[in-house]
């Protein structure tokens, strides 16, 4: 990959942020930018009751390939808006993007999202966190239709009580340790092949899953046949998200996979309710999961547990 791509210059009359803001381009955030985000990320979800961007790109405000960062500013230089440009120019790319509450309305978000999506190329998606009206409207001038629903499903951890655990015979669940990690990146990538962001993973993206400081090997549990010990079977991988203001910590199923050939033995209900006790027992009251709108069997797995629908945030995208 070549050298971080940096461009700063007036963004009025470029299609990039309008009204004279300050655009800035780069593959590598410094310290001082990426500290902004993550303040303008808090006052953005205290305000809305959802972040505005997920995960991966949170965590690539630290470094790393192929992510491009979009910041606008205003003549002070204060954060107005950000969008993060996965796999520019592919067909994975993903583009997220928010404008901070008191600089909304004034045509930042479209015009970032036109220089955005310039940059993305055709192929690439925009998410919308929570898919309010605004998010639909922006899509539809834009003549941009759904290519993917990512369902956000919660629980109590107490009230209702978790239904009964009831290990299969033969299946020995324990907690991860060091050695551990090929099987899991196996059953992984076997269990998430048709997923764009799941599958694929390599030991550099394991290895900076553990970099973040919520990663505790308590919290993934991996099943194995007694059989054959070192064979994986399935796993739940766990999150705690710290409290935040007035909410209080919230459990995740961050990750819950099951090898292929291990279908049919109940082993995906079995590890999400280990999961589940394990969060309990932590204290939390709550735990969410993200699934795929479509993945109609996982939906189904996670109803009969008593999740139901808490949000919903959609990709939009232009037909092929």
């Amino acid at each position: 990959m070549s050298g971080p791509q940096d461009h700063t210059g007036d963004a009025a009359g470029r299609g990039g942020a309008g009204g004279g803001h300050q655009l800035r381009r780069t593959q590598q955030l410094t310290q001082q930018e990426a500290d902004a985000v993550r303040s303008a990320v808090a006052v953005t979800t205290r305000v809305d009751g959802a972040e505005p961007i997920g995960d991966g790109p949170m965590r690539s405000l630290a470094g790393g390939d192929g992510v491009l960062h979009l910041l606008v500013r205003d003549a002070a230089g204060r954060l107005l808006a950000y969008a993060n440009i996965e796999a520019p120019k592919t067909p994975r790319a993903m583009v997220e993007a928010f404008v901070v509450p008191d600089a909304r309305g004034t045509g930042i978000a479209s015009a970032l999202l036109q220089t955005a999506t310039a940059e993305a190329g055709s192929q690439g998606c925009i998410w919308a966190h929570g898919d309010g009206a605004a998010a639909r409207a922006v899509a539809e001038r834009m003549d941009m239709d759904v290519r993917r629903e990512l369902l956000q499903l919660a629980r109590p951890l107490t009230d209702p009580a978790l239904p009964p655990l009831r290990v299969p015979d033969g299946v020995t669940v324990r907690s991860f340790r060091g050695g551990d990690e090929a099987e899991l990146l196996r059953v992984n990538n076997a269990a998430f092949s048709w997923h764009p962001e799941q599958g694929g993973w390599t030991g550099d993206d394991f290895a900076e899953h553990r970099t973040q400081p919520w990663f505790t090997p308590d919290g993934i549990f991996l099943a194995f046949d007694e059989t054959d010990p070192d064979t994986l079977l399935g796993f739940h991988w766990t999150k705690v998200h710290p409290a935040s203001g007035d909410a209080p910590p919230l459990g995740e199923v961050y990750v819950l996979g099951v090898d292929p050939a291990a279908q049919g033995r109940g082993l995906g209900s079995v590890l999400t309710l280990i999961g589940l006790e394990h969060l309990r027992d932590l204290g939390l009251e709550t735990v969410m999961l993200y699934v795929e709108g479509d993945n109609t069997a996982a939906v189904n797995t996670y109803s009969r547990l008593g999740f139901t629908r808490s949000r919903v945030d959609v990709a939009y995208g232009w037909s092929s």
